[in-house]
């Protein structure tokens, strides 16, 4: 184990947090009052839309190479508020409260030292935390597909139950692709949108299947660097179910409409892929709808050519 944390020591950071942070109390206040809405995407599965104006912060970030290198880091601990208070986890993580939160509890975990985002290497650490705060969803954004931080490696996480996608899990079409020892990866075909699933009762044969599939993922879009990719994990009757998207794009084109009647300032990342969508502008909110939130998804994530390239690619490996 990588750390003593247990589930109390983030719940009493959580709750002192709330005492003694008045900016992030007021913004957890505030989620009681977010507004939200669904749409069916196809027979079986409901995506909500949640208009949560203090995530504007994320989503209209900007991660371009020279702006991130203009402003200060916000998750290494000289630039943090002075409110902000962490909890190790081993000697390479800290645990923090995120103050512009999407789930009911809503936590940043950055590594001590800046260094850039990349999940190589750091796999195993991200299941490691979800077995240790195992009533939490763990999410990855890549660097170039939502991480707001990309110059920071870090995790977050949020309340299990929060997530479509988490409690559907069951109810998807999957193809066995190949199994590793008694791991096995899958490929969701009856989703709004493609991703993988690596269910796994070792982080070792957890980490054998996904570095198989970011292989197959480097080599669709022919990439020397981490592949576009968004993930969730969670553990879960003493097993890890990773669900893996494969991204082509940061942004869909409604981001960078100039015609204000067909902007929507919509940033997808690994919640959104899990089935809420987050909107921070009430202009964007109201007129959204079920088609355009599957425009984007057709937009950012796999196509079907790409798709089966990969499932090509996993099968020869395995």
């Amino acid at each position: 184990m990588m750390s003593d944390i247990t589930f109390s020591s983030v719940e009493d950071l959580f709750s002192h947090q709330l005492q003694n942070w008045r900016l992030l109390a007021a913004n957890y206040a505030a989620l009681s009052r977010v507004e939200v809405k669904e749409f069916q995407l196809s027979e079986r599965y409901v995506v909500k839309v949640q208009f949560n104006p203090a995530r504007i912060v994320s989503s209209a970030a900007k991660v371009d190479k020279e702006s991130v290198s203009q402003r200060p880091c916000f998750l290494c601990h000289q630039n943090r508020p002075t409110e902000q208070e962490a909890i190790p986890f081993g000697e390479d993580y800290q645990i923090l409260v995120n103050p512009y939160p999407i789930f009911p509890k809503h936590f940043t975990i950055p590594t001590v030292e800046h260094t850039p985002q990349t999940i190589m290497g750091r796999f195993g650490d991200m299941l490691n935390l979800a077995r240790t705060m195992d009533q939490y969803v763990i999410f990855y954004n890549g660097p170039r597909c939502g991480a707001s931080a990309p110059d920071h490696a870090h995790f977050q996480a949020g309340s299990r139950g929060f997530l479509p996608i988490e409690r559907d899990i069951n109810d998807f079409d999957f193809e066995d692709l190949g199994n590793y020892h008694e791991s096995v990866i899958r490929l969701a075909q009856s989703y709004t949108h493609p991703f993988f699933l690596i269910q796994s009762s070792s982080i070792d044969d957890a980490a054998f299947l996904f570095s198989t599939l970011v292989e197959g993922m480097s080599r669709v879009k022919e990439e020397s660097f981490e592949p576009m990719l968004n993930i969730l994990a969670w553990y879960l009757d003493d097993q890890w179910l990773v669900a893996v998207f494969p991204r082509k794009l940061h942004r869909p084109s409604c981001y960078f409409e100039t015609d204000a009647t067909k902007r929507l300032l919509i940033s997808p990342a690994s919640v959104d892929m899990g089935g809420v969508f987050i909107v921070p502008q009430r202009a964007d909110f109201d007129k959204v709808t079920g088609d355009d939130i599957q425009k984007i998804l057709n937009e950012v994530c796999y196509d079907e050519e790409m798709t089966e390239q990969l499932v090509k690619q996993i099968k020869s490996c395995l």
